[in-house]
């Protein structure tokens, strides 16, 4: 990263209210940079970043980065991008958008600073995998026109930004893959498997297996994954990837149902609905290159950390709970 001569790094992170975001800021904090956090809130929440409140170092900014951003910092962070099946479908054209025109105009904003930029990809790139594991050489199996597409392709045609902007323009960029990542700060109802399974169990609701439970997800711990991040963007501009980010420990979807049952007891059932539309049968990084590059792999079980997961979900629902006692009585 660049840093300034007079002072502390200042640094941009879109997309800092959602989950892996705040706990990028959270590290970035740690270490001494000043933070700007840019998030237009549409899924990311504010109470993420509540903690923050006074810091000297932090400031949020609302603004979508569909629309150029004109600030001055020494290192960006792209997350900006609705990342659960249920809040990139609600408006697929704006997803779109926030992949490929955020890109343009957080690309734009590094090449005049002439400062490094890290866009947080997927392992969706990879659509419905016919290579297992993963590699970063695999070009992918991706249906350019299904329900998932904006969101697919989206982060496709980011990539792609990157790779031109730097081969156009040299500039400093760093691509990673992000593969199913956890942890607390997940939004109780974004649908994804994890908080899906712990939030229904906690509630004594059924749990939902979509299909049979035979298809496979690999599950990395958020403070994995920020560890990556920062490491991938402190190596040098010779290191831009992409690099593959997640857990190549591999379970089926009925697997993390029963482990969630057994850690939160209850009288939840499992029970089954079709598989959706192109969701992959298959997920499981080969991060060959980020032990490599990075000197990185994932150091939390998955064991530990739901459990840290389940905690920070039952004040959550806890919460909600309370609020809607209270509401009853107001009534």
């Amino acid at each position: 990263m660049s840093q300034r001569s007079y002072g502390r790094r200042r640094v941009l992170v879109t997309g800092g209210a959602g989950f892996l975001g705040s706990h990028l800021i959270d590290r970035l904090l740690a270490r001494g940079d000043e933070v700007l956090c840019v998030d237009n809130l549409f899924t990311g929440d504010k109470s993420n970043l509540d903690h923050l409140a006074g810091n000297p170092r932090f400031e949020f900014m609302r603004h979508d980065v569909c629309f150029p951003l004109f600030v001055e910092v020494d290192a960006i962070f792209n997350l900006a991008c609705p990342a659960s099946p249920i809040h990139y479908q609600h408006d697929p054209v704006q997803t779109t958008k926030t992949s490929v025109h955020g890109a343009i105009n957080m690309l734009g904003l590094a090449k005049r600073l002439k400062v490094p930029i890290f866009q947080a990809s997927t392992s969706e790139v990879y659509g419905d995998p016919s290579i297992h594991p993963q590699p970063e050489a695999y070009w992918g199996n991706v249906n350019p026109i299904g329900p998932r597409s904006c969101y697919d392709e989206g982060k496709r045609c980011a990539e792609t930004l990157f790779f031109d902007y730097r081969r156009q323009h040299g500039i400093n960029t760093k691509v990673a893959r992000i593969f199913n990542t956890y942890g607390p700060r997940m939004h109780a109802s974004d649908g994804r498997v994890v908080s899906n399974f712990i939030v229904q169990a906690l509630r004594g609701e059924d749990i939902t297996i979509f299909g049979d439970g035979s298809q496979t997800r690999s599950f990395c711990y958020c403070d994995d994954l920020i560890e990556a991040i920062i490491r991938l963007m402190d190596t040098g501009p010779d290191v831009c990837g992409p690099v593959n980010i997640g857990n190549p420990c591999e379970f089926t979807i009925l697997e993390l149902a029963q482990k969630v049952l057994e850690k939160i007891g209850g009288r939840s059932r499992l029970v089954t609905q079709p598989l959706p539309q192109d969701d992959p049968l298959q997920r499981k990084p080969d991060i060959t290159q980020a032990r490599q590059l990075l000197d990185w792999e994932p150091k939390v079980e998955l064991d530990e950390g739901l459990d840290r997961t389940i905690a920070y979900f039952r004040e959550v629902v806890g919460n909600d709970a309370s609020a809607m006692a209270q509401e009853i009585c107001v009534v």
